[in-house]
């Protein structure tokens, strides 16, 4: 038999193991509570910041799919141009593309113009090449600008549209003819020196080559505008 002062003694140990035991468990637990919280933290900001930034890059990618789908003036073209473009020379290259859109852009507007409005069968038959010929030098020019990272126009310049309502205007058919052919005359004439300047001095080795490419179809146009020029001056 365990006497009364064993009892009390083994009493005692059993409580003093029990309060050690509870204190470990707890402190156990707040640390592992403390992980807990402290892993929820970093899960909960990581997400949040991929979260950000994920619409960050949504809205990026749509504001650029934004500007891609709208039409581009002369303007925008040439302001986005400067903004990527430092170089001299490839500002150059920049502004020539920019500028034989432009061209291409004109003979288009004005060769409908003219197979609507005229009668003259050479006079109709020299539009409708300038608007099929530049309709594919303008495909041709914006693949290259597009390749080259240059931005161009995609809608009528206002060089383009002042040209359109000057020829739109012309009542007398007689003189929208005469004004037509010289207007084929003069632009080719200007075109070619152009292209000859660019297909030699352009830095870029597809820019050159390209312009060099256009020169023989640009004189066959010029060729005709004068045959069909002179033809109007004898009548």
């Amino acid at each position: 038999m365990l006497s009364e002062e064993n009892v009390c003694t083994f009493v005692m140990l059993i409580n003093n193991s029990y309060k050690k035991l509870k204190q470990q468990n707890i402190k156990t637990f707040n640390n592992m509570k403390t992980t807990i919280i402290k892993a929820s933290s970093v899960i909960f900001f990581s997400s949040l910041l991929f979260g950000l930034t994920s619409c960050e890059n949504k809205t990026e990618h749509s504001d650029i799919d934004d500007k891609h789908s709208e039409p581009k003036t002369e303007e925008v073209a040439k302001e986005q141009n400067d903004k990527k473009f430092t170089e001299s020379d490839d500002e150059k290259n920049a502004k020539f593309l920019v500028k034989a859109t432009e061209i291409n852009l004109e003979e288009i507007s004005l060769g409908k113009l003219a197979q609507q409005r005229t009668t003259n069968a050479d006079v109709k038959e020299l539009a409708k090449m300038m608007e099929k010929a530049h309709t594919k030098a303008l495909a041709d020019v914006k693949g290259l600008a597009a390749k080259k990272g240059i931005s161009v126009p995609t809608e009528d310049t206002e060089d383009v549209k002042n040209a359109y309502t000057k020829f739109s205007e012309k009542k007398d058919q007689k003189e929208f003819n005469k004004d037509y052919a010289d207007q084929m005359v003069d632009g080719h004439k200007k075109a070619i020196e152009l292209f000859e300047k660019q297909s030699t001095e352009s830095s870029d080795g597809d820019i050159r080559a390209w312009a060099a490419s256009m020169l023989p179809e640009l004189r066959t146009h010029l060729d005709h505008a004068v045959a069909v020029q002179n033809k109007l001056e004898k009548k």
